[in-house]
């Protein structure tokens, strides 16, 4: 089965799997960077990594338009579910679970994750996701450098997907240290160049990626998309 994935800056992905739409993320509306909003996509399912307003974005006013299964950890489903969305599947650090478009497990990830309101948006997460061919991608999420990111990437990963932007989470230093633990096929830099703070070359962080791990990396642009 064929699988699309999409980037539309920032930390928001599309993952188009036969006829299943899967959304990660999906700060549309106001990511300057992305090249659509949030009413031009279609969603089965969304996924959220934690609770921050530029990772939610537009999810509840997604899944309210097409009745998709927002799946994330058990507060962020909470909250969802008290923006009057019905349709939520909680798990937690961990734990996986198998899902129509593939298994989803959580994974830790170090960061914070307080909700738009200010309430407490539990555990920040990265996904571990294995596709029904057995490819298995790693979105890492908002985090720092951890060091059992190396058991994340012990069984193969096909596919990373690693925040460079400094400040808020790993720099690119920290990142190119991830790819080395990690060692999957290929990687994709991201969130980075939304805000002044987080302003980064993504080609001087790829040339290292080139020059010191077998790795290769993809550099997207906003509403590229590639096949895995």
């Amino acid at each position: 089965m064929t699988t699309r994935l999409t980037w539309y800056g920032h930390a928001a992905f599309e993952l188009q799997i036969g006829n299943a739409h899967v959304l990660i993320d999906p700060f549309l509306d106001d990511n300057a960077l992305s090249p659509v909003s949030s009413n031009e996509l279609e969603a089965d399912y969304i996924l959220i990594t934690h609770g921050h307003a530029d990772h939610v974005g537009d999810a509840v006013e997604i899944a309210e338009r097409t009745g998709a299964l927002v799946i994330s950890n058990f507060e962020i489903c909470n909250w969802v579910q008290s923006q009057g969305i019905e349709r939520v599947h909680p798990q937690h650090i961990g734990g996986g679970y198998p899902h129509a478009f593939g298994y989803v497990k959580l994974t830790i990830a170090h960061h914070g994750s307080s909700l738009p309101d200010g309430s407490y948006g539990g555990q920040p997460a990265g996904l571990l996701i294995t596709l029904e061919d057995d490819k298995r991608v790693y979105f890492a999420g908002d985090t720092g450098l951890f060091y059992s990111m190396s058991l994340i990437g012990e069984e193969g990963l096909d596919l990373a997907v690693l925040p460079i932007g400094d400040n808020f989470t790993m720099g690119p230093d920290d990142a190119l240290r991830a790819v080395k633990l990690l060692q999957p096929k290929f990687v994709i830099p991201i969130h980075y160049n939304t805000f002044e703070v987080i302003e980064q070359d993504p080609n001087v962080w790829t040339k290292s990626v080139q020059a010191e791990t077998s790795t290769t990396p993809l550099l997207l642009k906003p509403g590229d998309s590639i096949t895995l």
